[in-house]
């Protein structure tokens, strides 16, 4: 039996029952994200269950993106580096796909994408452009920093000792003053910041806000998610001064300390693009590069879609971006990015 549709709050706590006991759900999975979804942005969530003999054996959740300029599409999950199709046997799995083409063809996008997960019969399949990065972390804090290759490591060592004080909060003003000037200076418009409270918002036990500060100036800032023994670093921000005392190294460090304590075992370093900056940043803390593979069916359009920054031609629009006010940037800015997904 296929169910598809905004599900019910009775529906809401059985999908979740599932994935919370499916061992390739992640974070990305939870139906709490349909909320920040409509909230954030208007968008509208659809969510394919199969259940058989009233029990579920798959579930596929998926954004509908809706844009003049950026096309419309069906994303599992949108805004988030995961959520492709949960189940527990092949069948299922290919009833999730089926129903997903169905209904993109129904609703006319232009394209269906799901996010690192395996191949899809009749589905293009793209690898090259993403590679994710997760380590296990040891309980014993000598031992976990001797995993840090010993350049890292001494950089490190040298933030430990340093003026610094940490926090561990929901202080969403200092978090977005970092990150939106983070994001400006790299050419990117930021999300709203109510983005980031509906997330707090709907994950209170599973997200918070860690900040590495210098006497009263904030230096860098990381919103984090928790699930199971998984901590995801996932959106980061910093003062310029940041690098050059090393904070956002300690910030890391502060955090691989603060999961450890509340009982993760994985550090879930998020993807970066092959061949940029946070993709080397990352192979110097020791993390080996896994490749990520998206899985696109075209429905409406003939091409994949290529919304990322390294296309060429976004490089004029990248750099005008750069030289923008900073408040400026973050009034426009969530106009775009809302479909930036």
């Amino acid at each position: 039996m296929l169910e598809t549709g905004l599900l019910a709050t009775a529906g809401k706590a059985r999908w979740d029952e599932f994935v919370s006991n499916h061992p390739a759900a992640t974070i990305f999975h939870h139906s709490a994200w349909a909320d920040v979804m409509q909230n954030a942005f208007g968008h509208r969530s659809h969510f394919i269950t199969v259940a058989k003999d009233a029990r579920l054996t798959g579930v596929l959740p998926l954004v509908e993106l809706k844009s003049r300029l950026f096309g419309h599409a069906l994303i599992s999950t949108a805004f988030c580096v995961g959520g492709g199709p949960l189940a527990t046997d092949d069948e299922s799995r290919a009833l999730l796909l089926r129903e997903a083409e169905a209904l993109g063809r129904k609703l006319s996008v232009g394209h269906v994408e799901l996010r690192d997960t395996g191949s899809a019969e009749g589905w293009i399949a793209k690898d090259d452009l993403y590679a994710g990065f997760e380590r296990e972390m040891i309980a014993d804090e000598a031992q976990n920093l001797l995993q840090i290759p010993r350049k890292q490591r001494a950089v490190v060592r040298k933030a430990i000792e340093g003026p610094f004080r940490v926090t561990t909060d929901k202080d969403l003003d200092t978090f977005y003053a970092l990150f939106s000037r983070t994001v400006r200076d790299h050419g990117t418009p930021v999300f709203s910041k109510k983005f980031f409270h509906e997330i707090l918002q709907a994950f209170p036990d599973n997200a918070d806000i860690l900040t590495i500060w210098q006497d009263d100036k904030p230096l860098s800032s990381v919103l984090s998610y928790y699930f199971r023994d998984r901590v995801y670093p996932y959106y980061t921000g910093s003062n310029p001064e940041a690098r050059g005392v090393g904070s956002n190294d300690l910030m890391y460090w502060k955090l691989m300390r603060h999961a450890v304590a509340r009982g993760c075992r994985i550090f879930d370093f998020g993807r970066s693009k092959v061949g940029t900056g946070p993709f080397a940043f990352k192979k110097n803390w020791g993390f080996e590069p896994r490749p990520i593979a998206h899985q696109f069916l075209l429905v409406g359009r003939d091409t994949l879609p290529n919304l990322n920054p390294t296309n060429p031609r976004y490089v004029q629009a990248i750099e005008i971006w750069r030289r923008l006010p900073l408040p400026v940037a973050n009034f426009i800015a969530p106009f775009v990015s809302r479909n930036l997904g």
